[in-house]
Protein backbone atom coordinates (compact mmCIF):
# COMPACT_ATOMS: atom_id res chain seq x y z
CA UNK A 1 0.00 0.00 0.00
CA UNK A 2 1.17 3.18 -0.72
CA UNK A 3 2.45 5.49 1.79
CA UNK A 4 0.67 8.59 3.29
CA UNK A 5 2.64 12.12 1.86
CA UNK A 6 2.50 15.13 2.57
CA UNK A 7 1.65 18.12 1.12
CA UNK A 8 3.40 21.58 1.68
CA UNK A 9 1.47 24.40 1.34
CA UNK A 10 2.70 27.96 0.67
CA UNK A 11 0.13 30.65 1.69
CA UNK A 12 2.52 33.36 2.51
CA UNK A 13 3.15 36.15 -0.35
CA UNK A 14 6.80 36.70 -1.34
CA UNK A 15 7.96 33.37 -0.27
CA UNK A 16 10.69 31.75 -2.03
CA UNK A 17 11.54 28.24 -1.97
CA UNK A 18 14.79 26.36 -2.83
CA UNK A 19 16.83 23.48 -2.25
CA UNK A 20 19.18 22.72 0.46
CA UNK A 21 20.42 18.60 0.21
CA UNK A 22 17.25 16.64 0.86
CA UNK A 23 15.09 19.64 2.66
CA UNK A 24 12.84 22.40 1.00
CA UNK A 25 13.44 25.34 2.86
CA UNK A 26 10.86 28.22 2.52
CA UNK A 27 12.40 31.60 3.03
CA UNK A 28 10.48 35.14 3.45
CA UNK A 29 12.27 38.24 3.39
CA UNK A 30 15.34 36.59 3.18
CA UNK A 31 14.79 35.20 6.26
CA UNK A 32 14.47 31.31 6.83
CA UNK A 33 10.68 30.14 8.14
CA UNK A 34 11.00 26.15 7.60
CA UNK A 35 12.55 23.36 5.94
CA UNK A 36 11.07 19.99 5.15
CA UNK A 37 12.51 16.93 4.10
CA UNK A 38 11.43 15.91 0.10
CA UNK A 39 11.59 12.51 0.93
CA UNK A 40 8.04 13.24 3.15
CA UNK A 41 6.28 15.28 0.46
CA UNK A 42 4.01 13.88 -2.67
CA UNK A 43 3.10 17.33 -3.60
CA UNK A 44 3.75 21.15 -3.58
CA UNK A 45 0.91 23.61 -3.57
CA UNK A 46 1.77 27.77 -3.77
CA UNK A 47 -0.78 30.21 -3.30
CA UNK A 48 -0.43 33.66 -4.82
CA UNK A 49 2.76 35.44 -5.64
CA UNK A 50 5.27 32.51 -4.52
CA UNK A 51 8.85 31.56 -6.02
CA UNK A 52 10.59 28.49 -6.28
CA UNK A 53 14.69 27.77 -7.63
CA UNK A 54 15.40 26.42 -10.57
CA UNK A 55 17.53 23.18 -8.84
CA UNK A 56 14.50 22.56 -6.44
CA UNK A 57 11.97 22.48 -9.40
CA UNK A 58 14.28 19.91 -11.31
CA UNK A 59 14.91 18.26 -7.79
CA UNK A 60 11.15 17.78 -7.66
CA UNK A 61 10.31 16.95 -10.92
CA UNK A 62 12.63 13.86 -10.62
CA UNK A 63 11.46 12.67 -7.63
CA UNK A 64 7.92 12.71 -9.04
CA UNK A 65 6.66 16.03 -6.24
CA UNK A 66 4.52 18.07 -8.49
CA UNK A 67 4.44 21.89 -7.47
CA UNK A 68 1.20 23.72 -8.40
CA UNK A 69 0.83 27.32 -8.77
CA UNK A 70 -2.79 28.54 -7.74
CA UNK A 71 -4.00 32.65 -7.46
CA UNK A 72 -4.28 33.46 -3.65
CA UNK A 73 -7.99 32.45 -3.80
CA UNK A 74 -7.02 29.00 -5.01
CA UNK A 75 -7.88 29.06 -8.79
CA UNK A 76 -5.44 26.65 -10.69
CA UNK A 77 -2.99 28.62 -12.74
CA UNK A 78 -0.27 26.19 -13.67
CA UNK A 79 1.40 23.27 -12.64
CA UNK A 80 5.52 21.69 -12.75
CA UNK A 81 5.72 18.20 -12.89
CA UNK A 82 8.36 15.46 -14.50
CA UNK A 83 7.99 13.60 -17.72
CA UNK A 84 4.84 11.25 -18.41
CA UNK A 85 5.40 8.07 -15.81
CA UNK A 86 3.51 4.56 -16.49
CA UNK A 87 2.01 2.52 -19.16
CA UNK A 88 1.64 4.27 -22.41
CA UNK A 89 -0.74 1.51 -23.28
CA UNK A 90 -3.14 1.95 -20.29
CA UNK A 91 -3.35 5.64 -21.37
CA UNK A 92 -3.95 4.57 -25.34
CA UNK A 93 -7.09 2.08 -23.67
CA UNK A 94 -8.23 5.14 -21.99
CA UNK A 95 -8.14 7.44 -24.84
CA UNK A 96 -10.13 4.80 -26.69
CA UNK A 97 -12.83 3.86 -23.74
CA UNK A 98 -12.99 7.76 -23.51
CA UNK A 99 -14.37 8.10 -27.30
CA UNK A 100 -16.77 4.73 -26.92
CA UNK A 101 -19.96 5.62 -24.74
CA UNK A 102 -20.73 2.11 -24.41
CA UNK A 103 -17.28 0.98 -22.75
CA UNK A 104 -17.19 4.16 -20.96
CA UNK A 105 -20.77 3.70 -19.51
CA UNK A 106 -20.11 1.44 -16.48
CA UNK A 107 -17.56 3.75 -14.80
CA UNK A 108 -19.71 7.03 -15.17
CA UNK A 109 -22.54 4.69 -13.76
CA UNK A 110 -20.33 3.98 -10.45
CA UNK A 111 -18.76 7.37 -10.07
CA UNK A 112 -22.24 8.92 -10.30
CA UNK A 113 -24.00 6.81 -7.74
CA UNK A 114 -21.49 7.04 -5.85
CA UNK A 115 -21.27 10.42 -5.61
CA UNK A 116 -25.20 10.26 -4.68
CA UNK A 117 -24.49 7.91 -2.06
CA UNK A 118 -22.53 9.93 -0.24
CA UNK A 119 -23.85 13.00 -0.51
CA UNK A 120 -26.81 11.01 1.29
CA UNK A 121 -24.44 10.08 4.12
CA UNK A 122 -23.92 13.51 4.22
CA UNK A 123 -27.35 14.22 4.97
CA UNK A 124 -28.11 10.96 7.39
CA UNK A 125 -25.06 11.52 9.43
CA UNK A 126 -25.93 14.91 9.98
CA UNK A 127 -29.32 14.07 11.06
CA UNK A 128 -28.24 10.75 13.47
CA UNK A 129 -24.99 13.32 15.09
CA UNK A 130 -26.96 16.66 15.18
CA UNK A 131 -30.35 16.51 14.84
CA UNK A 132 -29.58 18.72 11.67
CA UNK A 133 -32.88 20.97 11.97
CA UNK A 134 -34.55 21.51 15.18
CA UNK A 135 -37.38 22.52 13.55
CA UNK A 136 -39.95 19.92 12.24
CA UNK A 137 -40.33 21.30 8.50
CA UNK A 138 -36.48 21.40 8.15
CA UNK A 139 -35.94 17.66 9.37
CA UNK A 140 -39.01 16.71 7.48
CA UNK A 141 -36.76 18.53 4.31
CA UNK A 142 -33.71 16.54 4.84
CA UNK A 143 -35.35 13.32 5.44
CA UNK A 144 -37.12 13.81 2.24
CA UNK A 145 -33.76 14.98 0.47
CA UNK A 146 -31.69 11.85 1.59
CA UNK A 147 -34.79 9.49 0.38
CA UNK A 148 -34.18 11.23 -2.96
CA UNK A 149 -30.98 10.73 -3.28
CA UNK A 150 -31.35 7.29 -2.24
CA UNK A 151 -33.64 7.00 -5.37
CA UNK A 152 -31.05 8.98 -7.76
CA UNK A 153 -28.08 6.55 -7.12
CA UNK A 154 -30.52 3.89 -7.66
CA UNK A 155 -31.24 4.83 -10.99
CA UNK A 156 -28.21 6.48 -11.83
CA UNK A 157 -26.35 2.84 -11.45
CA UNK A 158 -28.85 1.08 -14.03
CA UNK A 159 -28.52 4.43 -16.46
CA UNK A 160 -28.98 3.41 -20.36
CA UNK A 161 -26.40 5.89 -21.45
CA UNK A 162 -23.71 8.58 -20.44
CA UNK A 163 -26.06 11.31 -20.76
CA UNK A 164 -28.54 9.48 -18.99
CA UNK A 165 -26.34 8.87 -15.86
CA UNK A 166 -25.69 12.94 -16.23
CA UNK A 167 -28.99 13.59 -15.91
CA UNK A 168 -28.87 11.64 -12.71
CA UNK A 169 -26.12 13.61 -11.40
CA UNK A 170 -27.37 16.94 -12.22
CA UNK A 171 -30.75 15.66 -10.24
CA UNK A 172 -28.57 14.35 -6.82
CA UNK A 173 -26.77 17.51 -6.69
CA UNK A 174 -30.45 19.99 -6.98
CA UNK A 175 -31.10 17.29 -4.15
CA UNK A 176 -28.43 17.88 -1.94
CA UNK A 177 -27.76 21.56 -2.69
CA UNK A 178 -31.50 22.49 -2.19
CA UNK A 179 -30.92 21.58 1.70
CA UNK A 180 -27.35 21.91 1.87
CA UNK A 181 -28.01 25.42 3.97
CA UNK A 182 -29.86 23.15 6.83
CA UNK A 183 -26.72 21.44 7.42
CA UNK A 184 -25.53 24.53 8.77
CA UNK A 185 -26.51 25.16 12.17
CA UNK A 186 -24.48 28.87 12.78
CA UNK A 187 -26.70 31.77 13.45
CA UNK A 188 -24.82 34.62 11.73
CA UNK A 189 -26.75 35.58 8.49
CA UNK A 190 -23.65 35.89 6.65
CA UNK A 191 -22.53 32.18 6.74
CA UNK A 192 -26.21 31.15 5.42
CA UNK A 193 -25.86 28.64 2.06
CA UNK A 194 -27.87 30.82 -0.91
CA UNK A 195 -27.15 27.92 -3.63
CA UNK A 196 -24.35 26.68 -5.22
CA UNK A 197 -22.48 29.55 -6.51
CA UNK A 198 -18.41 29.51 -8.63
CA UNK A 199 -16.44 31.97 -10.52
CA UNK A 200 -16.68 33.91 -7.96
CA UNK A 201 -18.28 32.24 -4.70
CA UNK A 202 -21.50 33.88 -3.62
CA UNK A 203 -21.52 33.70 0.18
CA UNK A 204 -19.14 32.01 2.68
CA UNK A 205 -19.65 28.24 2.03
CA UNK A 206 -19.63 28.69 -1.31
CA UNK A 207 -16.00 30.77 -0.68
CA UNK A 208 -15.17 27.19 1.51
CA UNK A 209 -16.51 24.43 -1.07
CA UNK A 210 -14.56 25.96 -4.09
CA UNK A 211 -11.33 26.34 -1.54
CA UNK A 212 -11.58 22.71 -0.59
CA UNK A 213 -12.51 21.18 -4.18
CA UNK A 214 -9.05 23.42 -5.39
CA UNK A 215 -7.17 21.09 -2.74
CA UNK A 216 -8.96 17.83 -3.33
CA UNK A 217 -8.48 18.26 -7.81
CA UNK A 218 -4.80 18.43 -6.82
CA UNK A 219 -5.06 15.62 -5.09
CA UNK A 220 -6.94 13.36 -7.37
CA UNK A 221 -4.60 14.60 -10.86
CA UNK A 222 -1.43 13.53 -8.32
CA UNK A 223 -3.30 10.05 -8.31
CA UNK A 224 -4.24 9.72 -11.77
CA UNK A 225 -0.83 10.35 -12.45
CA UNK A 226 1.02 8.02 -10.22
CA UNK A 227 -0.88 5.44 -11.96
CA UNK A 228 -0.20 6.38 -15.27
CA UNK A 229 -2.98 7.81 -16.38
CA UNK A 230 -3.90 10.92 -18.31
CA UNK A 231 -6.03 13.66 -15.84
CA UNK A 232 -7.25 15.87 -18.96
CA UNK A 233 -9.50 12.82 -20.23
CA UNK A 234 -12.52 12.12 -18.47
CA UNK A 235 -15.81 10.05 -18.90
CA UNK A 236 -17.85 11.66 -17.10
CA UNK A 237 -16.83 15.18 -17.82
CA UNK A 238 -16.60 16.30 -21.50
CA UNK A 239 -13.32 16.87 -22.57
CA UNK A 240 -12.87 20.75 -22.87
CA UNK A 241 -9.29 22.40 -23.49
CA UNK A 242 -7.46 23.17 -20.21
CA UNK A 243 -10.38 21.31 -18.08
CA UNK A 244 -9.00 17.68 -16.42
CA UNK A 245 -12.18 15.40 -16.86
CA UNK A 246 -10.69 12.35 -15.51
CA UNK A 247 -8.95 14.20 -12.25
CA UNK A 248 -13.04 16.05 -12.18
CA UNK A 249 -14.24 12.55 -12.29
CA UNK A 250 -12.36 10.59 -9.69
CA UNK A 251 -13.16 13.76 -7.63
CA UNK A 252 -16.97 13.28 -7.91
CA UNK A 253 -17.13 10.48 -4.97
CA UNK A 254 -15.01 12.07 -2.87
CA UNK A 255 -16.45 15.91 -2.64
CA UNK A 256 -19.03 14.91 0.06
CA UNK A 257 -16.61 12.86 2.08
CA UNK A 258 -13.02 15.34 1.63
CA UNK A 259 -14.42 18.76 1.13
CA UNK A 260 -18.24 19.09 2.09
CA UNK A 261 -17.82 17.35 5.58
CA UNK A 262 -14.95 19.70 6.26
CA UNK A 263 -16.37 22.89 5.13
CA UNK A 264 -19.36 22.22 7.11
CA UNK A 265 -17.54 21.32 10.35
CA UNK A 266 -15.15 23.98 10.40
CA UNK A 267 -18.86 26.39 10.52
CA UNK A 268 -20.51 24.78 12.83
CA UNK A 269 -18.00 24.20 15.01
CA UNK A 270 -16.99 28.18 14.55
CA UNK A 271 -13.64 28.05 13.56
CA UNK A 272 -13.98 29.84 11.18
CA UNK A 273 -17.01 32.91 10.67
CA UNK A 274 -18.22 36.06 9.13
CA UNK A 275 -14.11 37.95 10.47
CA UNK A 276 -12.68 35.04 7.55
CA UNK A 277 -13.84 36.68 4.81
CA UNK A 278 -13.69 39.50 2.07
CA UNK A 279 -15.89 40.90 0.33
CA UNK A 280 -14.27 42.88 -2.43
CA UNK A 281 -17.34 45.21 -3.98
CA UNK A 282 -18.23 42.50 -7.21
CA UNK A 283 -20.18 40.15 -4.83
CA UNK A 284 -17.68 37.81 -4.72
CA UNK A 285 -16.96 36.30 -1.03
CA UNK A 286 -13.43 35.04 -0.58
CA UNK A 287 -11.02 33.34 2.42
CA UNK A 288 -8.79 36.06 4.21
CA UNK A 289 -4.86 34.41 4.39
CA UNK A 290 -5.18 33.42 8.40
CA UNK A 291 -8.31 31.22 7.04
CA UNK A 292 -7.28 29.64 4.79
CA UNK A 293 -4.36 28.14 6.85
CA UNK A 294 -7.45 27.05 9.04
CA UNK A 295 -8.68 25.45 6.29
CA UNK A 296 -5.86 23.80 5.39
CA UNK A 297 -4.88 22.80 8.17
CA UNK A 298 -8.48 20.84 8.66
CA UNK A 299 -7.74 19.49 5.08
CA UNK A 300 -4.97 17.70 5.93
CA UNK A 301 -6.50 16.77 9.66
CA UNK A 302 -9.42 15.03 7.68
CA UNK A 303 -6.81 12.88 5.25
CA UNK A 304 -5.11 11.65 8.30
CA UNK A 305 -8.30 10.07 9.76
CA UNK A 306 -8.60 6.32 9.00
CA UNK A 307 -11.73 4.27 7.42
CA UNK A 308 -11.84 0.55 6.29
CA UNK A 309 -12.42 0.68 2.72
CA UNK A 310 -14.99 -1.16 1.47
CA UNK A 311 -13.97 -3.05 -1.48
CA UNK A 312 -10.44 -3.85 -0.37
CA UNK A 313 -11.55 -4.15 3.38
CA UNK A 314 -8.36 -2.73 4.84
CA UNK A 315 -7.72 0.40 6.52
CA UNK A 316 -6.70 3.46 4.60
CA UNK A 317 -6.16 6.66 5.36
CA UNK A 318 -8.85 9.43 3.70
CA UNK A 319 -5.99 10.97 2.13
CA UNK A 320 -4.92 7.85 0.10
CA UNK A 321 -8.15 7.16 -0.92
CA UNK A 322 -7.80 8.54 -4.57
CA UNK A 323 -4.78 7.09 -4.70
CA UNK A 324 -6.40 3.52 -4.03
CA UNK A 325 -9.48 4.43 -6.46
CA UNK A 326 -6.91 5.67 -9.10
CA UNK A 327 -5.32 2.22 -8.90
CA UNK A 328 -8.69 0.23 -8.94
CA UNK A 329 -9.71 2.53 -12.05
CA UNK A 330 -6.10 1.57 -14.16
CA UNK A 331 -6.76 -1.78 -12.88
CA UNK A 332 -10.32 -2.02 -14.77
CA UNK A 333 -8.69 0.00 -17.87
CA UNK A 334 -6.82 -2.86 -17.73
CA UNK A 335 -9.54 -4.94 -18.16
CA UNK A 336 -9.94 -6.52 -14.98
CA UNK A 337 -13.21 -8.59 -15.02
CA UNK A 338 -14.73 -7.32 -11.59
CA UNK A 339 -14.88 -3.90 -13.13
CA UNK A 340 -14.67 -0.37 -11.11
CA UNK A 341 -15.68 -0.20 -7.64
CA UNK A 342 -16.30 3.39 -6.74
CA UNK A 343 -15.93 4.61 -2.83
CA UNK A 344 -19.15 4.61 -1.05
CA UNK A 345 -19.12 6.00 2.22
CA UNK A 346 -20.96 3.94 4.92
Amino acid sequence: MRRHLNTLFVTTEGSWLRKDGENIVVEVEGAERGRVPIHMMGGVVCFGRVGLSPPLMGYCAELGVAVSFLSEHGRFLARVEGPCSGNVLLRRRQYRMADDPDACLPVVRAIVAAKTANQRTVIRRALRDHGAAPDGDGRDRLEEAQRRLGDVARRAAAAAGVDEARGHEGDGAAAYFGVFDRLIRHDDPAMRFSGRSRRPPLDAPNALLSFLYAMLGHDCRSALESVGLDPQVGFLHRDRPGRAGLALDLMEEFRPVLADRVALSLINRRQVGPKDFRRPGNGAVLLDDDARRTVLTAYQDRKKDEIVHPFLDEKVSFGLLPFVQAQLLARHLRGDPGGYPPFVWK
